[in-house]
């Protein structure tokens, strides 16, 4: 359980938990982000080094698939690593492979898939299931990616709207690359990626997410690998990415941050 953390207290605790971990030098840090927290990892890990005297490399990665840069595949082929981000599924299966270590898994956000065009385009209306539906069938070229949006959307949503034989020929799976930058080229004229994955990329319009009926809410979830030398300092950096005083920053990059669920009435 975390504790709650107030703004005023939060960079006494982090830089105590440096302390705590060497009293005569800072720690190096690497940070393997997927793309759906890759935004928040840029924008506060500025704010943990200064807390912390501890220096982060982050590197990026997809939650799943076989490409080179996704992160199972680096920790599988030995790469330096201390904290992974990505889908919480896929962070639960490196902790069955022994990659991270088991209880040190924390939901940082919740995250929904989103749709976009290229700027200019016209914004098709994705209101209802039915109208959602319509639009996928009328689309000439449809992209997704090929972490955990992307899996759902072709193992299961296709399905569930009783279109897959319609639209799947027309899809694209993108590898590693955002699937933004394929809609804003012109390569694609729909594309889907988690929300926040798609608000840093320039030339295309978010039409915003897709409805609720067909929705899929992912957890992106932090642990700390087996091979981590700095296990204390990674601790820290996870809670320091899971207290109140981000999630303003959280909030702003599209995402749910689990540490400020609005109190239920």
């Amino acid at each position: 359980m975390f504790l709650k953390l107030t703004r005023t207290t939060l960079s006494a605790l982090l830089l105590a938990a440096a302390l705590s971990v060497s009293l005569a030098a800072a720690q190096d840090l690497t940070v393997m982000t997927s793309g759906a927290f890759a935004a928040p990892t840029d924008h506060l890990t500025p704010g943990y080094q200064a807390a912390t005297g501890n220096h982060v490399t982050i590197v990026h990665g997809a939650s799943m698939g076989d490409t080179p840069t996704a992160i199972p595949t680096r920790l599988l082929r030995h790469e330096p690593g201390d904290v992974v981000i990505l889908a919480r599924s896929a962070l639960d299966a490196l902790v069955k492979q022994g990659l991270v270590v088991d209880g040190s898994q924390v939901d940082l956000v919740r995250s929904k898939i989103g749709m976009a065009v290229k700027a200019g385009a016209p914004v098709p209306d994705i209101s209802t299931v039915e109208a959602f539906k319509q639009v996928l069938l009328n689309a000439k070229s449809i992209a997704y990616s090929d972490s955990a949006s992307g899996v759902y959307i072709e193992t299961r949503m296709y399905k569930d709207l009783g279109i897959e034989a319609q639209v799947a020929p027309k899809s694209k799976k993108i590898p590693g690359d955002p699937v933004g930058g394929v809609v804003a080229k012109g390569d694609a004229e729909i594309g889907f990626q988690q929300l926040s994955e798609l608000k840093p990329v320039a030339g295309i319009t978010i039409v915003g997410p897709i409805p609720e009926g067909v929705q899929l809410v992912t957890n992106f979830s932090a642990g700390i690998t087996t091979s981590s030398q700095h296990k204390e300092a990674a601790a820290a950096f996870i809670q320091y990415m899971h207290s109140k005083a981000v999630c303003p920053t959280i909030v702003a990059d599209a995402l749910e941050p689990t540490a400020c669920v609005p109190d239920k009435k």
